[in-house]
């Protein structure tokens, strides 16, 4: 670089360090010190055209991509934007306030944010998936050095999570050349020092390990920080790149450089005062200019459906199928019709049948193996360049993913997941490879839905719902094959149900009791309708098959329906595959939580489960059919 070149790095880098600290004391709380260890590596990155975006067009793909995952620095996040003339002082003096997009750590509400981070160890899944994306979509380019990048910032306190190397060894299987970590060593955590300190050669070793090419680097150096950039820009190794780089925490500022105590803390106005007069003369109105991607490179978003005709679903009633085989068929199928859908599975493809969509397309099919948190995050990164991730793997696998899960809905991300082999009525396997938690779990999850087909024909509608419908979306899958139950043309609205009369007509029943219940004990539920009504009486059967949203309406008006057959109480019955807390039931006493003329008993797991027959361990868990008519017996008694 010459001289002008450097001097006005400097500039900017004072002048992002200042922003920093002046945005994070008049928000009275933040990351500074985090902020500023990373300043130059940021300024060099985005001001001398290693980084190029149109930030008229954030939604193109031919742009590169930055990701924070170390959130916390948002403060330096937001000064870059200030320093790139996206916002103004006003804006970014308006961090961290109710009625500001200038959050405390990043999160779509600022245009130009890729995804919520903030919670360590993610931001490089996610990168990860966005690199994988691109990889995708350019597949063509003549040279992979015209490939769009994605960079990520790391910080040191964050190479603890196991997510992080997850993501780091699947890049390096996936030759990601396109995606660059940049690793802010700054040496001191929340509390303490970090694990390694400023050992920078321990984090080269372990990421040559993995099959990381490695630049060492000092971080406050602006040549080596250019050239860093520049040898990765030029490369042609088929390797991801880490730059790690030593840097000071709180640089620039020597009061707090390198000092415990500092972190997530703000300066004082005394003390803010005292730094900025070190920092020296800022000049306010300057501005640096980012570069714009490389305008040979056509590009755009991957667009909705084709015009293709989807082919009708072909079962036959009393077909036995299970629904995670009609998942994958499901899948298969609407990949013909949306060209944006890919799919994402853990190493289970052979019983979640996502191997079905792999085999018609393998350019669409992405193995991530027995890594469930970075499969998530990876969707992440590839739903927010404009693909549609279905997401696969056991149910009860995904519960180690579930920050992942809850960071997606933040980052208001457009993913679909599938977890296999719920419940008890797994069988043999036994309790480490059952979902129980998982409707709990995909309920709490802000703006999710959640649904739990019963047949083939269920799952292969409302596949065709989820990927129709924005955001998280879950579908419980069994493993047992059930019978098919409905025709190929009946409609599974999300927030529908379907419901069961009895066969029979019960003559002068006063007692109408309703059967609510959910994918593998929906047919006990209708076995055991079946049964009352030799004893003469009524159940009506509802397949709950929307867990969320919830059919309020139909279960509303079927509890007035028994109210007029009985006492004055309307007994309602729900029957599950999953614990007591958090499923089906509780979903179900939403909805009658201020009804005091609505009796709800919930039949769920209650008891440690074990290895067995799928029968048996219905039985044993008391919610099959004969569980459900002890249960009406003693009520009619």
């Amino acid at each position: 670089m010459t001289s002008m070149e450097i001097a006005k790095l400097q500039a900017l880098a004072k002048l992002v360090r200042y922003y920093s600290l002046v945005s994070s004391s008049t928000a009275g709380s933040g990351h500074p010190t985090s902020s500023l260890s990373a300043a130059d590596l940021m300024t060099v990155l985005l001001f001398s055209g290693f980084f190029r975006f149109d930030f008229d067009k954030p939604q193109d793909l031919s742009n590169d991509r930055l990701i924070f995952s170390k959130g916390h620095a948002s403060p330096l996040y937001y000064s870059l934007f200030l320093a790139a003339d996206q916002i103004t002082e006003t804006e970014i003096k308006s961090l961290r306030r109710l009625d500001s997009p200038l959050e405390g750590h990043p999160t779509p509400r600022f245009k130009f944010t890729e995804a919520a981070t903030g919670s360590l160890g993610q931001g490089l899944s996610i990168g990860f998936g966005m690199a994988l994306a691109i990889r995708k979509h350019y597949k063509n380019l003549p040279s992979l050095k015209s490939l769009p990048r994605v960079f990520v910032l790391l910080g040191d306190g964050e190479m603890a999570e196991g997510s992080v190397w997850e993501a780091v060894n699947l890049a390096s299987y996936y030759k990601l050349n396109n995606l660059t970590a940049i690793l802010d060593v700054n040496r001191l955590g929340q509390s303490q020092e970090t694990m390694l300190g400023w050992e920078t050669q321990v984090y080269e070793k372990r990421f040559k390990a993995f099959g990381w090419e490695t630049i060492v680097i000092d971080g406050h150096d602006l040549n080596q920080i250019s050239q860093a950039f520049q040898k990765i820009r030029s490369s042609t190794v088929k390797q991801p790149t880490v730059i790690i780089a030593k840097t000071v925490k709180g640089k620039g500022v020597s009061f707090i450089e390198n000092k415990d105590g500092w972190h997530g803390k703000p300066l004082p106005a005394d003390d803010l005062v005292k730094a900025l007069k070190e920092l020296g003369e800022v000049d306010i109105n300057l501005r640096g200019e980012v570069s714009k991607p490389d305008l040979r490179i056509k590009s755009r978003l991957t667009g909705t459906a084709s015009n293709y005709k989807l082919r009708t679903i072909n079962y036959q009633l009393g077909d036995q199928v299970a629904t995670r085989k009609a998942y994958g068929n499901a899948l298969a199928r609407l990949g013909e019709k949306y060209p944006q859908l890919v799919s994402l599975d853990g190493d289970v493809k052979n019983s979640t049948y996502a191997e079905i969509f792999k085999e018609k397309f393998p350019g669409r099919f992405f193995e991530m193996f027995i890594a469930e948190q970075n499969m998530v995050g990876a969707a992440v990164g590839f739903a927010k360049l404009g693909y549609v991730p279905f997401v696969s793997t056991f149910a009860a696998f995904l519960t180690r993913a579930y920050d992942q899960i809850r960071m997606a809905a933040v980052s208001r991300a457009n993913i679909k997941i599938c977890g296999s082999h719920a419940g008890v009525s797994i069988g043999e396997d036994g309790p480490s490879q059952m979902g129980l938690e998982d409707l709990a779990m995909f309920r709490a999850v802000n703006g999710s839905t959640v649904l739990y087909p019963a047949d083939a024909v269920a799952t292969e509608k409302l596949v065709e719902e989820m990927i129709k419908r924005e955001g998280i979306c879950y579908l419980r899958t069994s493993r047992p094959a059930t019978p098919v139950i409905y025709d190929n043309n009946e409609n599974f609205p999300i927030g529908g149900s379907k419901v069961h009369n009895p066969k029979y007509q019960i003559p002068n029943t006063k007692y109408q009791i309703l059967l609510i219940s959910a994918g593998i004990t929906l047919f006990e539920a209708l076995k055991a309708q079946e049964e009352l009504a030799k004893k003469g009486i009524g159940a009506t059967v509802v397949d709950c098959y929307s867990v969320k949203p919830i059919d309020s309406k139909t279960l509303s008006s079927l509890a007035r329906a028994a109210l007029a057959n009985d006492v004055g109480t309307a007994q309602v019955i729900t029957v599950e595959d999953h614990w007591f807390e958090g499923g089906l039931g509780d979903a179900v006493l939403n909805v009658f939580a201020s009804d005091p003329k609505v009796k709800i008993t919930k039949l769920a797991v209650s008891q440690m489960p074990r290895s067995g027959k799928p029968a048996e361990l219905l039985h044993m868990e008391k919610i099959d059919a004969d569980a459900i008519i002890s249960e009406v017996k003693n009520m009619h008694n």
